[in-house]
């Protein structure tokens, strides 16, 4: 391991790109300490203090604790993320759209400046939501103009925070927007951690235990994976003759990643958001769609599975794959190219995604059960487990594949394998 690490430092490219990466991790962190003009930081943090299991707790867990400091970074990413979703879903039901992501480049950059704008309008949305609701409560004075100075600065805070994720992407380490996520939900880490010190003898006991288990599960189904066999025939390229061979097609158990956790988590914040704007709604959104309430859990559990299959479906074509085996002269032993092919792996990958959904699905409402059940503290179900343990580890180890992708282009030896 410190061999590797030694092995990835002495590269100069990947060096570039680590420091990049903790270079812009470090302004979000800062951004997320300084409070928004007009706010007093102290009032907000004392009223997140009976927050730490409501849907307000879990958004300040993905803002990094932002938002009970109401800073400038208080909304975090999350309202990128939910444009994402909604212009995914657009996809599938407006033609226009669905014709911009068969155009290539073109059009996913047309696709991502639509995203950048709802960005924005959600963003608005939520700040005024926000601000009308701490407002309500006493722990925000001002008047119409200082709101609208809040509403403002948080929402550019935002589109500074997509800037730098799409700047991590291109120049640093991993995905950027997920690498924002990760850096949040570490924060809470030594939350979770003295709540679990300051635990009764069986949280003591039991708590490392089932972390270390989920933590070990999650590792196994991320690498999982189902090799199909490919072969490739001898042809005839110019004046040589190809020789065929070989090799695999590996279908992961969760192509997806941990993308479904993030649009679900982003999804269940609307009915909070809404409700801020319709007092009349609030009791009826604390007892349904608070974290750990039965609709809640079920909800959450559904939005995984159903993202689990629709991106899983965007990210691997099986006709596009068919189509490519047969250009190449490759196919599976056993079914004709073209589409049997196509219908062939659209059924193994069906069929390998169910059990990956379904454990995404159980692992996120692990915690809620963990504190309904099993009598351990919302701190530290919350920091370390269920959620917060799939996203953080799943980006650890898509980060870990890039670095270990640049490091076998240099000759070097891996780490994951």
């Amino acid at each position: 391991m410190l061999s590797w690490l030694g092995n990835a430092w002495r590269v100069p490219e990947l060096r570039r790109r680590v420091l990049f990466t903790a270079l812009v991790l470090g302004v979000y962190r800062l951004g997320s300490w300084l409070p928004a003009p007009g706010v007093d930081a102290a009032q907000i943090d004392s009223y997140f203090n009976g927050q730490g299991g409501s849907i307000l707790g879990l958004l300040n867990l993905f803002s990094g604790g932002a938002l009970s400091q109401f800073s400038l970074f208080a909304l975090g990413i999350m309202p990128y993320v939910t444009a994402s979703i909604i212009l995914q879903l657009m996809t599938v039901v407006i033609p226009r759209l669905g014709e911009l992501q068969k155009e290539g480049e073109a059009g996913y950059a047309k696709i991502n400046q639509y995203t950048r704008y709802l960005t924005v309008v959600l963003a608005a949305a939520q700040a005024l939501g926000y601000s009308v609701l701490f407002q309500r409560q006493d722990a925000l004075q001002g008047n119409a103009g200082r709101i609208t100075l809040i509403v403002v600065t948080l929402t550019t805070g935002t589109v500074l925070l997509m800037w730098l994720g799409e700047q991590i992407t291109k120049r640093g380490i991993g995905n950027g927007i997920s690498i924002l996520i990760f850096a949040s939900i570490l924060t809470s880490l030594p939350l979770g951690v003295s709540a679990w010190w300051n635990g009764g003898p069986m949280e003591r006991i039991f708590f490392p235990l089932i972390a270390l288990a989920i933590v070990a599960s999650v590792v196994f189904v991320q690498e999982g994976q189902r090799r199909i066999p490919i072969q490739y025939a001898k042809r005839q390229v110019g004046r040589r003759m190809t020789s065929g061979g070989s090799t695999y097609l590996p279908l992961r158990v969760n192509m997806a990643g941990v993308i479904p956790v993030i649009f679900a988590a982003a999804l269940l914040a609307f009915p909070a958001t809404i409700a801020q704007y319709f007092p009349g709604s609030q009791q009826f959104v604390n007892d349904h769609f608070q974290p750990g309430n039965l609709t809640y859990l079920l909800v959450e559990a559904g939005l995984i599975i159903v993202f689990t299959y629709f991106y899983t479906a965007v990210q691997f074509n099986p006709v596009e794959q068919a189509d490519n085996l047969r250009k190449y002269g490759g196919y599976v032993p056993g079914i004709r190219p073209g589409p049997p092919t196509a219908q062939y792996l659209d059924r193994v990958l069906t069929r390998l995604t169910f059990p990956g959904a379904l454990f995404l699905a159980a692992v996120a409402v692990a915690p809620s059960v963990f504190i309904r059940y099993g009598g351990f503290s919302q701190a530290n179900a919350r920091a370390l487990g269920g959620t917060s343990v799939l996203i953080a580890v799943g980006v650890a180890l898509d980060t870990m594949r890039q670095m270990e992708s640049q490091m076998m282009m240099r000759n070097y030896e891996g780490f994951l394998k």
